[in-house]
């Protein structure tokens, strides 16, 4: 039988351009190289961290440029109420007009650069502190102006003034002189509720004058015979009227007596505040800072 050969010429271009279709195709595509995702991974976190190095680097010198303008401003600020003549000066009304002015734009100058965006809560808020600067609506003023208002100005100074803060009340105690022998002392008690980040409201509660203290070596000569007749006085009388002397005088507030404020510098060794009218009290730590411990999450009253 003859052999039959049949050919199929279509059929046979058709399969000749696909398979050099296909083989371009291929070798083209072997020439593009794709990265796998861990490398891209890799990649992306190689560039974010080098952004972080680069702010980091560059944040660093402009952070330390900032606190040490701080504590320069915190230094001008002390020497000012040093060269205006302290607290005696400012009690006494001999503070002139331009040493107040002198203070008052270095407190501006302090206030710009406070570290503490929600000093309300803050633990640094807590702790005896120290009056260096106040004003009229102050309540360390009030119980100032209380003690000076009993005392002739000749014979009786006002040493110290400081108050005490801790768990939302505040104590403030006048501390005054009569005839640098005889200690008297003068205390506010206010209750303080948080009324935002920087504001907060104060309640005035009682005063109490204490009993005075007298300072037995500091007395003069001629005073002591009349000291000594008082104090058998005073041990003669019955026992309840003698308690009720020795633990002075309490005066209880209406609790209309408040006033709003807001806190507008804090750190660990300064707090400044003003209150509706801006005029402004500063404030020195006498005691160690709390720990900066987390501030804990309140909700302000309205």
């Amino acid at each position: 039988m003859a052999a039959v050969h049949i050919s199929f010429p279509a059929i046979s271009a058709i399969g000749s351009r696909y398979s050099s279709s296909f083989n371009s195709h291929h070798a083209t595509t072997s020439l593009v190289s794709f990265p796998r995702p861990l490398e891209t991974h890799r990649s992306s976190r190689k560039m974010a961290f080098t952004a972080m190095v680069q702010q980091a680097v560059q944040g660093a010198p402009a952070t330390y440029a900032k606190e040490m303008e701080r504590l320069s401003a915190k230094e001008s600020l002390l020497l000012a109420f040093k060269d205006s003549g302290g607290f005696e000066a400012l009690v006494t009304g001999k503070t002139t007009d331009v040493q107040r002015i002198d203070v008052n734009e270095r407190i501006t100058g302090l206030e710009r650069l406070n570290p503490t965006p929600r000093p309300t809560t803050s633990p640094f808020l807590e702790g005896r502190w120290n009056f260096e600067w106040f004003g009229s609506g102050s309540p360390g003023f009030f119980a100032a102006r209380f003690l000076l208002e009993r005392f002739p100005s000749n014979l009786a100074n006002l040493s110290k003034m400081d108050v005490l803060i801790k768990d939302a009340y505040a104590k403030i105690t006048a501390s005054m002189k009569l005839l640098s022998s005889i200690e008297s002392k003068f205390i506010l008690s206010t209750k303080l509720s948080v009324e935002g980040p920087l504001r907060m409201r104060e309640e005035y509660v009682e005063g109490l004058l204490e009993t005075p203290k007298i300072i037995e070596e500091s007395v003069p000569e001629q005073l002591k015979g009349a000291l000594g007749q008082a104090v058998s006085v005073v041990q003669q009388l019955p026992v309840p009227i003698r308690d009720a002397v020795s633990s002075g005088l309490t005066i209880p507030l209406s609790s209309s007596l408040q006033r709003l404020f807001m806190i507008s510098y804090l750190d660990e060794e300064i707090l400044i505040i003003r209150d509706t009218a801006g005029v402004p009290e500063v404030l020195t730590r006498l005691d160690a800072p709390a720990s900066p411990i987390a501030e804990p999450n309140i909700e302000y009253e309205s």
